[in-house]
């Protein structure tokens, strides 16, 4: 499905040839090649600026709050670790009621939803309270969840997921005790959270609400919905007769995730990045089946195998570029896409 003409990006190559068809004139050719290529203005730098400089200063005052206590640990008594702590968490959540609705309020906010695990995990110290680091994880996650709800800020929920991550992660090598046939469906299961969220978020990004318009954010949950079930179906591929189950299982999300991108790709005229991750999907699957047949089924020509597979893995590349490139023409993507 073709993009609408107006909705397609105004870049020199496009705007040539609307020149070279007679709709545009030599003097609108030049002043739409001199927007089309102009840099951003002043106040778009300064907001440029502002928001990563912010960012980065609410990370490193973080970083400095942990090794603070890291550093003066065994000098400070555990009232004043907890004290502090609960003194900062205080004035970042009163920073954010303050600020409100702004990229500050919300770097507040997130600000205090980190000091909580810091919070947590010196309260654990300090009293020595025997839990297990998946209660942390899982406790931390809990505790934030409000704040994630009201804070409508996207990577304050990407934080949370990746604490349930965490917190799952943990409760399943230490509570459960599975054998290693057993980690595939932990993968199953990753991946199966993640997805539904990134299922979530594109489902109310469609509904267009506000904050939920950024696509960086569906990206990276799509890469943390696929990358632990396209490593559990490896084994799949590469010894079908041996594979457990939750290999098969994650092999079938795999596929399913493929489906997905396609169509996502399409309905938004236009999401390569989602492409490109199905096609280095596709891409580890076929390497692996390649390196299985090459290293199982023919031991005396290991040597060739060496030189057959970069080839393979070129030929892989180029095609999937080909196909990248074609699909950015039909749907009128872009790099940025």
């Amino acid at each position: 499905m073709l993009k609408p003409l107006l909705d397609l990006d105004a870049t020199p190559e496009r705007l040539r040839a609307l020149a070279d068809a007679g709709i545009l004139t030599p003097t609108t050719l030049e002043r739409a090649l001199d927007l089309s290529v102009a840099t951003p203005p002043r106040q778009d730098w300064r907001r440029f600026l502002s928001t990563t400089l912010m960012g980065l200063g609410a990370l490193l005052v973080l970083a400095g709050v942990i090794y603070f206590f890291a550093y003066n640990w065994a000098d400070m008594h555990r009232f004043a670790k907890l004290g502090l702590i609960a003194a900062a968490i205080t004035g970042t959540a009163v920073g954010a009621w303050k600020q409100g609705a702004t990229l500050g309020g919300q770097l507040s906010l997130f600000a205090a939803s980190v000091l909580v695990g810091a919070l947590l995990a010196v309260y654990g110290q300090a009293y020595q309270t025997g839990a297990d680091p998946y209660e942390l994880f899982i406790g931390w996650a809990l505790l934030i969840l409000p704040w994630v709800a009201v804070s409508r800020f996207a990577p304050l929920g990407l934080l949370t997921l990746v604490l349930v991550n965490t917190g799952i992660l943990l409760f399943w090598e230490q509570v459960l005790d599975t054998e290693l046939n057993q980690t595939y469906w932990l993968a199953v299961v990753l991946g199966g959270l993640n997805g539904f969220t990134w299922a979530t978020y594109e489902h109310f990004a469609n509904l267009r609400v506000s904050w939920l318009q950024a696509r960086w954010v569906p990206r990276v949950l799509a890469v943390m919905a696929v990358a632990p079930v396209l490593i559990a179906s490896v084994p799949f591929i590469m010894h079908p007769a041996r594979a457990p189950t939750g290999a098969v299982v994650a092999l079938l999300l795999v596929l399913a995730s493929l489906a997905a991108e396609y169509a996502l790709h399409r309905h938004l005229k236009g999401e390569l990045f989602m492409l490109t991750l199905g096609a280095v999907s596709v891409m580890t699957l076929l390497t692996s089946g390649a390196v299985s047949i090459v290293f199982d089924s023919y031991q005396d020509v290991e040597v060739l195998g060496l030189f057959v597979l970069p080839l393979f893995v070129i030929a892989q590349v180029a095609l999937a570029v080909w196909w990248l490139r074609h699909e950015a023409r039909v749907t009128g993507a872009t790099e940025e896409s």
